[in-house]
Order: structure tokens, then sequence, then C-alpha cells
């Protein structure tokens, strides 16, 4: 059946298919012994836990989604667990492991599913207008082998956040080059800040400075056709001058990058006691809370403002175990919803992943502070999540990547053993 014959006849089927909630006060929405009708079907969902407390739990979120669809489409019950990021990509994967795969995951990764083809692909279950409504940037970073498998859920980017007080009594203005990044960092520590420089390379998310810093150098992770090019001559730069220009100038502060983790990055930001970091949205608020006056502006690069950013995506899938094709995609559909998918990002100051939430955002005013990151998505690069092999990459970053900018580091030397683990990860995946 072609997609336009598929998408008709799962839409004339809609009014059959609903969600009851089974929401509970624990971190499992949903209870045991749940029964219907022959006609029902009970669909589970594995989520993960957006909220820093319990009253912005991401479990109010679905409860409030999911109740909104059941009350128009009796018939199908939706059970919806939600995990910490610490726990989620873990628990799906025992339960794949187990042979007992939930109907759908929100988490962090999808290539290794869908290299086992456990997925369904995302044109088997949206109707053309949702699946047509993606970003194209997000759409195209769930694809393997050009076919999309990742739905974009949650998506942001960087900018670089800087202290204006700090900046006022230092003289400074904003940097646009590395040069002048250095140089107010070196002003800042002749002010007695504490952290001129923020970098974080601690084993937490080390992976997103390196790329940061990576594409800001003209570099990145892979080239334009997704070769890893990890220890190209720009990627040795960027980090031969990190070593010698801020860290070996003593102006990223008193705790070793490789020791610093991106949360206590953060939290020394919102104490005022660092000049300059890489933040994404979630600091806003948190530096907010704190009385930090905070600025941000794009990423400073070699000779300007770097052409490319980071941006981050979390990911929808769909597991095909249980075959719950049409109902599956027929919620998901409403999940995709710009009223939903505004409601989310809002709520967890994150961008929107479809391009009509995020053009009502951009016209918004209550949306105004988020504005500079959607501005930053058009032009970000993503990790290389469509590759079985970065999974292994991303964690040894994280463990080695420090060590390139510490007194006496080879970054050609860590760069090179970086890559090297790449390419042996692509072959593992390519046997």
């Amino acid at each position: 059946m072609d997609r336009v014959g598929y998408s008709v006849q799962r839409r004339r089927r809609t009014g059959m298919i609903a969600v009851m909630s089974a929401l509970g006060m624990t971190a499992v929405l949903g209870g045991c012994g749940l029964t219907g009708g022959s006609g029902d079907v009970t669909l589970r969902l594995v989520a993960a836990d957006y909220g820093d407390t319990a009253a912005n739990s991401s479990e109010k979120y679905w409860a409030k989604l999911v109740d909104a669809y059941e009350a128009d489409h009796p018939g199908v019950r939706v059970e919806v667990s939600v995990y910490s990021w610490n726990d989620v990509d873990r628990e799906v994967k025992e339960m794949v492991d187990a042979g007992k795969a939930p109907d759908m995951a929100q988490i962090g990764a999808y290539a290794d599913y869908a290299a086992d083809d456990l997925l369904y692909t995302a044109d088997a279950l949206l109707s053309i207008p949702v699946q047509a409504g993606f970003s194209s940037a997000l759409a195209t970073a769930g694809q393997v082998n050009g076919v999309q498998y990742g739905m974009p859920f949650a998506a942001s980017t960087r900018l670089l956040f800087y202290n204006k007080k700090l900046f006022q009594e230092a003289g400074l203005t904003p940097p646009t080059t590395w040069a002048e990044l250095a140089a107010a960092a070196e002003a800042l520590r002749a002010q007695g800040v504490k952290y001129p420089y923020a970098l974080p390379l601690g084993s937490e998310e080390a992976q997103a400075e390196t790329m940061q810093w990576l594409l800001s150098g003209g570099g990145g992770y892979t080239d334009t056709v997704g070769t890893y090019t990890i220890d190209s001559a720009e990627n040795v730069q960027t980090f031969t001058w990190l070593r010698d220009e801020l860290v070996g100038r003593q102006l990223t502060g008193p705790v070793a990058p490789g020791k610093l983790d991106r949360a206590d990055a953060f939290a020394a930001f919102a104490r005022g006691e660092v000049g300059m970091l890489n933040g994404h949205p979630s600091l806003m608020r948190t530096a907010g809370q704190h009385g930090v006056d905070f600025g941000m502006v794009p990423m400073p690069g070699v000779d300007g403002e770097s052409e490319a950013t980071m941006g981050v995506a979390d990911w929808m899938l769909a597991f095909k175990q249980n075959g719950h094709q049409d109902e599956v995609g027929d919620f998901l559909d409403f999940v995709y919803s710009e009223e939903n998918v505004l409601d989310f990002s809002r709520r967890y100051d994150l961008l929107p992943v479809t391009n009509s939430a995020s053009d009502a955002m951009s016209a918004a005013a209550e949306d105004r502070d988020l504005k500079p990151f959607l501005d930053e998505l058009a032009l970000a690069e993503l990790y290389p999540v469509g590759k079985t092999s970065w999974a292994a990459v991303s964690a040894e970053v994280k463990q080695r990547i420090g060590s390139a900018v510490a007194p006496g580091g080879s970054p050609a030397s860590i760069l090179g053993q970086l890559q090297s683990t790449a390419t042996t990860a692509e072959s593992a995946a390519a046997g």
C-alpha cells in the first residue's frame, strides 16, 4: 500500500482510537492489572523526566496530554513510565533485552535499535503533514541510511553566557573571536573572578563542550558526508589553542577542565563565580533564580562569530514488537500537534521540533528569552546520532578529552586515540 493510501485508511479509523490514562503518584504513571474489552489496546510509553523537582516533573505533562487525548478517543489505553535521565536509556534497554519492548520510548538515542530492525519508520506511523512538519535538520538527524527512525522530541542549542556585572566591572564587551575571549578571560582573572571561562570537560557532558569548540574552530566530529574526522588539523589546532591560551594561562578556574562537570559549572555561574561559559536554555532559569544578570551571544570563532553551533535533540521511537502501528501513529500525531509541542517546550525551556511551533514561538512575546536559541537552531549541527558507533565514541570523549588540555597534554595524541576508537567502532557496526 502506498503512503497516501495508508494515511487515508488510518485516518478513517481515528474515531475508534483513544487513550485512557493510568496515572499514579510514583515514577511509573500507570498500574498493573489494566484490562479492557476485546477491542481495547494498551500502549506503553517510557519517557524521560525533564523536571528538576516533583512540581514540574514530566509526569504532569504526560498526565495532561493523555487526559486530553482520552477525552475524544475511547478504546486505547496509554501507560506512561517516567524515569530520570540517569536511568531511562538503561531501563529501555533492559526491557528490550528481556523481550518486553515498550510501544514507544522517549530517550536519548535510537540508532542501535534501528540497526537491529526493532523500530517502525517515521513514515509508517505519522501522517504526512506531521512528518513533513519536523525541522529539516532534526528530521535528517533522525535518519539511518536516509530512512527516518528517530522522531525529534525536544531540542536545544548553545550560546555563550556572560555575567554582565563582572563584565562591567572589568570594562568588557562580549567577545566575538577567540582572541577577544582570551583577552576578556585575562581581564576577568585580574579582577579576581574565580572562573574567567568555565571549561567543563569532565565526564558528565564533555562531548558537548568539545563539539562546541570543534565547530567554532571550523571542524567537528565528522565531515560533510558523515565520516569521523576527530583528529583533523582543525580539531588539533582548536585543542592546542585551548591548552595554551586558556588552560595554560590559568583562565579556566581552580578545577581542572577534565574534572569539571557541566552541572558544577552551571552552579558556579549561578553563584556569580563564572565570567563566561557555554550554556543551554535551562541555565537562564537557574541564573535568574539566583539573581545573576547575564547576557547571551553566539559562540566566538577563530576570526569572528562561529559559523555553526551545536544542537542537541532527544528522540521518540516506536518499537514493532507489540504490533500497534495504527494506534501508536495516531497517538504520536496528537503528541506532535502545535499546541502540545509548544506546551512541552515552554514548560522546560526547550526548543520546538516542529516548524509550526517554532514559528509560533518566534512570534510570541512570552518566548522572547528563548528566541536567541531558536535563531541558532537553523545553523546547528547535531551529534552523529544516526551512527551506532556514536555511543562508544561519546563515552571515550568523556573519559579522555580533558587530558588533551592538561599541562603537558597532547591534543594530537588524544584526538588520534579518539579517531582510532571511532574507526574501530565504525568497522564493528559495519560488520
